[in-house]
């Protein structure tokens, strides 16, 4: 049984933007927060082109109706941008509440589509946490079915959801909303990028090995970030005392997606690629918890040039964390996050999320943590 940890605290009069990546549960969310809503959904082929040829049509129909809605759900928001103005006036001179979920504010944005100027809160639905999972959660299980609850939860047909979500979303969907026009480079581009998942971003490597300029690859990437469908990672660049690297990484918002992509499959412990798809889930999670209780603290990541470094730096230097597939830690784990305290004592708690089967701490105060730990300390509150 899935429980959804996000917390949208909208009071009943207040309306607001879900946003999340295709098929991490929002409509379903918000149909269990609120059943007796008025839906609009625009993937609806005629229901799309009902309110495309005539976004005025929703003030018409809601004059006709003998009874009020309590709120007006409209899924996928950003297929008919113009509806936004009607929503605008609904809300100012109608008092409507409204829940409008989208996997891309990008079309909005570009199209200077009305974003209710600060009149409707923000949240962001992610792929499941394992924390919402229960007794369903295994974590070999997640990192080769991802996170998208269809995918998670039927394991066995995952690998042919992957297919279908690549091919029909990620590619053929993307070109028909209008944001790429070279289908075959963005293709080739989703595949190179998946394997430098969670690695430093090289524009002109990659777009060498795509065949497109390097500001053709920087789009590509602020597509796959409006969309939802990945995160860039900046480096941590405050009060740095020796020379750092600046390069963002990238990190994929569903490894199922990066394990299709790169062609991954059967991850187990041990092998190099479970440790990439560790190294994911670890963003995921802190991703997660971070947007969930409306923290929306800095992610970044700490490199020396000499190569030593921290995942994940959460804040000012709230929490430090290094991912580590590996049952045993030992010394040249530690040393990034000991180059990371002798530059930034500030540091408040720093720990490395292993599958060490208990936890323990070193002599310098560095937490070594099994991942069943961290994510019992994560979702409690008590690392940052």
């Amino acid at each position: 049984m899935l429980n959804r940890l996000i917390k949208i605290d909208a009071a009943p009069n207040e309306s607001f933007f879900l946003w999340g990546p295709r098929q991490a549960g929002k409509s379903t969310l918000l149909a269990a927060l609120y059943p007796n809503a008025m839906v609009v959904h625009l993937l609806e082929a005629d229901t799309f082109l009902h309110y495309s040829t005539s976004p005025q049509a929703m003030r018409q129909e809601l004059k006709a109706r003998t009874t009020r809605p309590d709120r007006i759900i409209i899924d996928e928001i950003q297929k008919v941008p113009a509806l936004l103005d009607e929503v605008h006036h609904l809300i100012e001179k109608s008092g409507y509440a409204f829940a409008l979920c989208g996997s891309s504010a990008r079309k909005l944005r570009r199209g200077h589509a009305n974003l209710l100027g600060g009149r409707a809160l923000r949240f962001e639905l992610t792929g499941l946490s394992a924390a919402e999972c229960g007794s369903e959660w295994d974590l070999t299980r997640m990192l080769n079915t991802g996170y998208l609850p269809r995918h998670f939860l039927n394991p066995d047909r995952a690998a042919s959801y992957l297919r279908s979500y690549v091919n029909d979303y990620l590619t053929q969907e993307i070109a028909a909303e209008g944001l790429v026009r070279n289908l075959p480079a963005f293709a080739n581009f989703l595949q190179i990028a998946a394997l430098s998942d969670g690695e430093q971003v090289n524009y002109s490597t990659i777009a060498r090995d795509v065949g497109v300029a390097s500001p053709t690859v920087k789009e590509y990437f602020s597509i796959l970030t409006d969309t939802l469908i990945g995160h860039e990672l900046p480096a941590f660049t405050q009060r740095p005392k020796r020379r750092i690297r600046l390069a963002p990484k990238f990190y994929f918002d569903d490894v199922g997606v990066v394990n299709h992509l790169a062609k991954r499959t059967n991850l187990e412990p041990k092998q190099m690629n479970f440790g990439r798809a560790f190294e994911n889930w670890v963003f995921h999670e802190l991703h997660t918890y971070n947007r969930y209780n409306g923290r929306w603290y800095d992610l970044t990541y700490w490199q020396l040039a000499s190569g030593r470094e921290v995942d994940f730096i959460v804040g000012d230097m709230l929490l430090a964390v290094e991912a580590k597939a590996t049952a045993v830690i030992h010394s040249d784990h530690l040393r990034g996050l000991r180059e990371l305290k002798a530059d930034h004592s500030e540091v408040k708690t720093a720990c490395i999320v292993c599958l060490a089967s208990a936890p323990s701490v070193t002599e310098d105060g560095i937490l070594i943590l099994p991942y069943q730990e961290f994510l019992s300390r994560l979702w409690s509150a008590q690392l940052f």
